[in-house]
Formats: C-alpha cells, sequence, structure tokens
C-alpha cells in the first residue's frame, strides 16, 4: 500500500487487492470515513467497500419488560443506518456490502477485518480526551493497535 498525504488529508492511496472496511456509526466523523473510503475505492471499480455497524451489548438487565422489543428496535435502526450509508455510495461502481454485529466495537471491527480478509480499514477517529481516553481508551485507538492490516482514522 502507498499512501500520499498533503496537508488537509490523503491525496491518493494505492491499494492492491483489495477489499476496504468502513466502520460506521452514522455520526459525522462516520460519513468522513465513508466519504474518504469512497474516493479511494474509486480509483479501482474491483475495490470491495464494506461497511461495519457494530451494536454494544445494552446494560439493561436481562429481566426488564420490553428488552426483546428495544433489542429489535436497535437491530432495526442499525441496518436502517448502514442501508443509509449503502445509498450514499450508489454513485461509486465499487461492491458494497454492509454488516451488522454485536458486540464490543473495537473487537468486532478488527474480527471483521480479518474474517473479511480486508487490506484496509477506514474510521472515524473518536475524540476521547483526557480522564475518559486514559480509562476508557478508543475505539480506534483499539483497532490501530490490534489489527491485521493498515488502519486510516479519519478526523
Amino acid at each position: 500500500m502507498r499512501i500520499r498525504r498533503r496537508k488537509g488529508g490523503v491525496t491518493a492511496v494505492t491499494i492492491l487487492g483489495s477489499r476496504i472496511l468502513v466502520a460506521y456509526d452514522g455520526s459525522d466523523l462516520g460519513r468522513k470515513a465513508l466519504h474518504t473510503a469512497a474516493r479511494i475505492a474509486g480509483q479501482d471499480p474491483g475495490i470491495e467497500l464494506h461497511i461495519v455497524h457494530v451494536l454494544e451489548p445494552m446494560t439493561i438487565p436481562a429481566y426488564s419488560a420490553g428488552i426483546v422489543d428495544l433489542w429489535e428496535r436497535r437491530r432495526e435502526n442499525a441496518e436502517l443506518m448502514v442501508s443509509e450509508a449503502k445509498e450514499l455510495l450508489q454513485p461509486t461502481a465499487n461492491p458494497v456490502t454492509t454488516h451488522v454485529m454485536n458486540g464490543t466495537p473495537g473487537e468486532c471491527i478488527v474480527r471483521a477485518a480479518r474474517e473479511l480478509t480486508c487490506d484496509l480499514i477506514v474510521m472515524g477517529s473518536r475524540g476521547l480526551t483526557g480522564i475518559k481516553e486514559l480509562f476508557l481508551g478508543s475505539v480506534s485507538h483499539y483497532v490501530a493497535q490490534r489489527a491485521h492490516c493498515p488502519v486510516l482514522i479519519v478526523k
């Protein structure tokens, strides 16, 4: 992989392969990561884009009333979110696949990239600062430390 940079962003990324995983959470940075991945993939219509959204475990007691309905609503919202992300990529000629996973975001993103044999992960930075980052860390930091492939963090 070769990356050319200029002040203000990446100008070109050359990938041999290729599958790009985009970690997508519906945020502004998630959309920015999506568009960045689309620009990179636009170099070759054979590059596959995989949009991954992760549903984190709920911290509601299992015996709570309506827990199944709440989980189903979250799942439906996640499916809608990745469908909308796929629509944002309609102008691209690249194949796009969506994935909704359950679990811890960092772990799921790393696992999906490995299982899908991705050559690049593109994701937004989380922007945690100070004490929160010290104790919680960030998803992008976790992924950058553990992924088998390069990670492009968009901010």
